[in-house]
């Protein structure tokens, strides 16, 4: 296993722009994925959300948007594992969270997801945060294809 990388793929019966839109529309993102955000995903932004997850309202969602490439790629950064709501994680290098889309031929989507940098954590964080992102990416892999399922 790869200690510093997180890697997942799933292939969504819904078209290439339909999984674009649940990815990049920070309301579609946020429905599947337990965020309540008050603006779009920009590139070179923050977004910032309120956890909606139950037993986790008390958490902000941070990331700042690396990169749109539409219907192709998404890319934000983020403190993994963010979740003591007294701790400044600003002085730790983030992790960098990347999503591809590709095409399959049945008219589906191939969605690859990519989670990197957890090596640059401190070690004290490295391998809860690595352990507990692997779990959590399986089960928002789940949650976007229930939500397409159920909005397609």
């Amino acid at each position: 296993m790869d200690s510093d990388r997180i890697d997942g793929r799933t292939e969504l019966a819904a078209s290439v722009s339909r999984v674009w839109r649940a990815l990049t529309n920070s309301t579609e993102f946020g429905a599947w994925f337990g965020v309540r955000f008050d603006s779009p995903f920009q590139t070179g932004h923050e977004s910032v959300g309120q956890v909606v997850t139950p037993g986790m309202e008390h958490l902000t969602w941070r990331a700042v948007i690396q990169d749109i490439e539409p219907e192709q790629y998404f890319a934000f950064t983020w403190h993994p594992y963010a979740i003591d709501p007294d701790r400044d994680y600003s002085e730790e290098v983030p992790t960098l969270v990347e999503f591809r889309l590709a095409p399959t031929p049945s008219g589906g989507t191939l969605l690859t997801l990519a989670e990197s940098g957890f090596e640059d954590l401190p070690d004290a964080r490295r391998a809860e945060a690595h352990a507990m992102h692997q779990q959590g990416w399986s089960q928002q892999m789940k949650n976007i294809r229930a939500y397409l399922d159920e909005h397609p």
